[in-house]
């Protein structure tokens, strides 16, 4: 089937309407109709080439909700009418060691983008800026009853992105565990941290959204701009997660563990990140990474966020309104997530 969808045509081209095609509801997949596509900085590195050569044209989106509206033969957990959601892998091995274990997202044959990567038929993924897709139902997401769909569209990618590290590394009652930047990411991370029960602490440029992070469930705020800051808080944090997508000190970071903390990077900049190796020797410190997480984890996150009432903060905006947002995502004009409602694309 043809459906409209907006795609980049080339490396740092505007993103313009088009029709893509889709596959044919196989036995094991299911047909979704998109009714919300969240915008995630991935979408504009990618497209911008900032990790390197794409399969243009490229239609991007890997935070998507909807409704399904065909199974195959074989598919028993999803129905015609359930909202469901797709994150940002449709496909892996399924296999080797990590796809057994459930980290389906560290594949060792690589998993299959939603976007930019290669399909089982060979052909190139197309994303969530779409009005329909075609997914392996192992890969589908049920989305809890009650979820607003378009604040819930953020989750599949900012959402498990945060929760996976926040709970691999134990945030919880009696622990601080710091956030660095509240963008996209970072306000995800305060909201599933605060409700994990841990300590929050924000660390960001400035103070200008500290009203925000507060709100949000932060217990305190600190602006990174003020070298006072890393003297004041040196050595306190058990974990930091930095959401950061662009260069910063990481050894002034680790410089803020704890003896045994762990600082996980979860942004993902162009540029390499020095480490001083006596930040990480003095403190017996860990600097780790981490890349979303498992179809079951994701899961996970979502009936949490259901439990705890947790959804993005969103501005829902028209498909032709996609890069005026990616100008503004570039200079940190929203809060703190742009979510595409599909319906506009005819």
């Amino acid at each position: 089937m043809r459906v409209n969808a907006y795609a980049a045509p080339s490396a740092g081209e505007p993103l313009a309407a088009t029709t893509i095609e889709r596959r044919d509801v196989g036995a094991r997949d299911v047909l979704i109709e998109i009714e919300y596509a969240g915008i995630c900085h991935s979408d504009i590195h990618t497209v911008n080439g900032d990790w390197g050569p794409q399969p243009f044209p490229v239609v991007p989106g890997h935070e998507i909700v909807g409704r399904v509206t065909e199974v195959g033969a074989e598919v028993t957990r999803h129905r015609v009418g359930d909202r469901v959601g797709v994150g940002c892998m449709v496909g892996s091995c399924g296999e080797c060691d990590s796809c057994r274990r459930g980290d389906e997202q560290y594949c060792a044959r690589g998993m299959v983008g939603t976007y930019a990567a290669t399909d089982r038929d060979g052909t190139t993924t197309q994303g969530g800026y779409s009005t329909h897709v075609v997914v392996d139902a192992d890969f589908v997401l049920s989305v809890p009853e009650g979820m607003d769909p378009a604040a819930t569209a953020p989750l599949l990618c900012a959402g498990i992105t945060m929760y996976a590290p926040l709970r691999r590394w134990g945030a919880g009652a009696g622990k601080k565990v710091a956030i660095v930047g509240l963008g996209g990411l970072g306000h995800m991370g305060v909201k599933i941290a605060h409700a994990l029960g841990a300590e929050v602490t924000v660390l960001s440029q400035s103070l200008k959204k500290q009203e925000d992070g507060l709100r949000l469930g932060a217990d305190h705020y600190f602006a990174t701009s003020d070298p006072g800051t890393f003297d004041a808080l040196a050595g306190t944090f058990d974990l930091i997660v930095n959401t950061v997508s662009a260069a910063v000190d990481i050894s002034a970071y680790l410089g803020l563990l704890a003896v045994d903390g762990t600082l996980v990077n979860v942004g993902a900049p162009p540029e390499p990140l020095p480490v001083n190796a006596m930040a990480l020797i003095s403190g017996r410190r860990s600097f780790a990474g981490s890349m979303i997480g498992g179809i079951a984890l994701t899961q996970e996150m979502l009936d949490f966020c259901a439990e705890h009432g947790i959804v993005s903060e969103v501005e829902v905006i028209r498909a032709d309104e996609v890069n005026e947002a990616y100008e503004r995502v570039l200079a940190s004009d929203v809060r703190y997530r742009f979510v595409i409602d599909t319906s506009t694309l005819g």
